[in-house]
């Protein structure tokens, strides 16, 4: 047979990430908050893209308003390409509801009683608050009243690297060599930081932070500067030892010890560190005659339209390209509405599904949580098991029990010691922590202990299971625990 070159036509199919299909993935994936971000620059930079009133019918434009029920050309064009696009969900359901005639959950009182400003919105209490004070800006406050000239400049430098936690993180002969001046100045200096508030704040180590504040309560004598010099006894719970070095008595070393455990191991932060961000719940959660109620917190998002009779406007004697522009607008714009009303029935959809669930955990809390994989909420609902895992992140959901994540609902599962069921490994953590935190300073529950109590209670947990999740939640060992009961008296 002879070899050259030829044409052939061929028919395959294949699965192509178009571009809605990858804007409709990406909206799912974020939250509220990063939703807002989203539209308020799709907003921006889309001329037909508006953001509707709470009265609106959710359009703008009707195509017989102003010729008599006759439709512009250009109009009908646009209608025809609304047509086009929304072929293949001719049954989507309308974003937004009239708030007014549904009965939704409010966050606060203030939720109901019709505050609102000049714009309509309600009002932003938060917007009165001022910003909170950080560490740095209080102690440079204070170089100013304590230094001046080349002082204050030492100062600002040692104040610039202390961190958060109020400790000076660094070498005093690198920053005299770095600065130029003399090692004796930037001491000096140093202890003139270490004077300002909150006290122990320019200490280089937790011994020195606490002999500051020993200092400034006048009770750093030689018995407290020995028991400030060995806190590694202290934490190892060495009485006897600690009673020869420093020389007193079991009353003594008592009142010692309680002094000790009224200073601060990190004074700095008093001041917090970056601002905190609030979390909005994306879901509500609550309980009706009918059953559980699921709904979406629109609160926070702008209600998008598409803005027909402006886009009939522009067309109107425009050029090839410009409406060939208009017309790109016009099915992102569509795109985008459409695409969110997918996104609000999915998360719904998703989060209904974890409602039904996990119902025990709703009504009688953590004990009763099943083992949950995002494979058996997919297999559930019937969508694809990396949509449920997109549904799930960063998003929160609001209910009589507290504000949770929709990832905290998936855990792996326990089994039975008699095999008929399985509960979830965030129940059996709940089981331990309330454990441990009924223990008598006498009776410490060794990890043995506890995995012989959960498995008497119908749980099949080995020891180094209890390790880990004891671990996770951040209690230590059961030698540490007794030295923490002993230190506390």
């Amino acid at each position: 047979m002879a070899l050259g070159p030829r044409l052939d036509l061929r028919q395959s199919q294949s699965l192509v990430m178009t571009p809605q299909l990858q804007q409709a993935i990406k909206l799912l994936a974020l939250s509220n908050l990063e939703l807002e971000a989203y539209l308020a620059e799709a907003l921006e930079g889309n001329p037909l893209l508006d953001s509707a009133s709470a009265d609106s019918d959710g359009s703008i434009g009707d195509p017989g308003d102003e010729s008599g029920g006759e439709a512009p050309a250009t109009e009908a064009a646009a209608l025809d390409a609304d047509q086009a696009l929304a072929s293949d969900s001719g049954t989507a359901n309308d974003l937004d509801v009239d708030m007014t005639a549904e009965s939704f959950h409010h966050d606060s009182v203030s939720d109901n009683v019709g505050l609102s400003g000049t714009d309509g919105e309600g009002i932003d209490f938060d917007s009165f608050a001022g910003e909170d004070e950080t560490l740095h800006g209080h102690l440079l406050a204070q170089v100013g009243e304590r230094f001046g000239g080349l002082e204050a400049m030492v100062a600002e430098q040692l104040v610039a690297l202390i961190d958060e936690t109020g400790y000076l993180r660094a070498d005093l002969a690198e920053v005299a060599q770095r600065l130029g001046v003399p090692l004796a100045l930037v001491e000096s200096v140093l202890a003139g930081v270490q004077c300002f508030d909150p006290s122990g704040v320019g200490g280089r180590d937790l011994a020195e932070c606490i002999a500051i504040q020993a200092r400034e309560a006048d009770r750093y004598d030689p018995a407290m500067a020995c028991m400030i010099a060995h806190l590694d006894l202290v934490a190892k719970g060495a009485f006897p030892q600690l009673k020869r070095i420093c020389g007193v008595d079991d009353e003594d070393l008592a009142d010692m010890i309680r002094e000790l455990r009224g200073y601060d191991p990190k004074p700095g932060l008093k001041f917090g560190g970056d601002a905190s961000q609030a979390v909005v719940p994306d879901l509500y959660i609550r309980r009706t005659a009918a059953g559980w109620a699921v709904e979406i917190n629109s609160g926070t998002l702008p209600r998008l339209l598409v803005n027909r009779r402006y886009y009939t406007e522009l067309a109107k004697g425009a050029a090839a390209k410009s409406k060939a522009w208009l017309s790109e607008q016009l099915a992102g714009a569509n795109w985008l509405v459409r695409a969110l009303d997918q996104r609000q029935r999915t998360i719904v959809k998703v989060a209904s599904e974890i409602v039904k669930q996990q119902e025990g955990f709703f009504l009688h809390g953590v004990a009763h949580m099943r083992p949950l994989t995002l494979r058996q909420v997919a297999e559930a609902i019937g969508m694809h098991e990396s949509t449920v895992s997109r549904v799930t992140s960063n998003k929160y959901l609001s209910c009589p029990r507290g504000l949770f994540e929709l990832k905290y609902f998936f855990s792996s599962g326990i089994s039975a010691t008699e095999g008929d069921g399985a509960v979830s490994a965030e129940a059996v953590k709940s089981r331990i922590k309330a454990m441990i935190e009924a223990e008598d300073g006498k009776a410490i529950l060794s990890d043995e202990t506890i995995a012989q109590k959960l498995s008497a209670e119908g749980h099949d947990i080995a020891r180094r299971t209890v390790v880990k999740y004891r671990e996770a939640m951040g209690f230590g060992s059961s030698v540490q625990r007794r030295r923490q009961k002993a230190l506390a008296g």
